[in-house]
């Protein structure tokens, strides 16, 4: 029995949006990471879809790329003290993490449902 071929596109542009990847009206998460078992608009088992450690992956490949200009930026600023370098440096990369991370979620979530690629324990 072959289903019918899901758009990739908006599937990932409704994930990043946090919305569901069938209908485009439902949300994908309940708090900040945990995806929804049912889609409350069209009844999308999004629960199926599990990103595991795909989007931690990226999200980690994704900040530390953007670290490198910061941490020379900031040896600029604030040569004469390495502490606030520091604390500076902690602050914005927990704060990009925590916002890339949900985002990379939603994608990943996207991509999953239009491969079809459902966690075999699912079932």
């Amino acid at each position: 029995m072959s289903q019918p071929a899901r758009d990739l596109k908006s599937a990932v542009l409704r994930g990043l949006a946090n919305r569901c990847p069938n209908c485009g009206e439902g949300r994908v998460f309940t708090g900040y990471l945990k995806v929804v078992d049912r889609c409350e608009n069209c009844g999308e088992r999004l629960g199926e879809f599990r990103s595991a450690d795909g989007p931690a992956f990226f999200t980690i490949t994704i900040v530390m790329l953007l670290l490198i200009p910061l941490i020379g930026f900031g040896w600029l600023l604030f040569r004469s003290d390495p502490l606030t370098l520091m604390l500076v440096l902690c602050g914005v990369t927990t704060i990009i993490t925590l916002a890339l991370l949900r985002l990379i979620k939603g994608i990943f979530v996207g991509f999953l449902w239009a491969h079809q690629e459902r966690d075999r324990g699912a079932w």
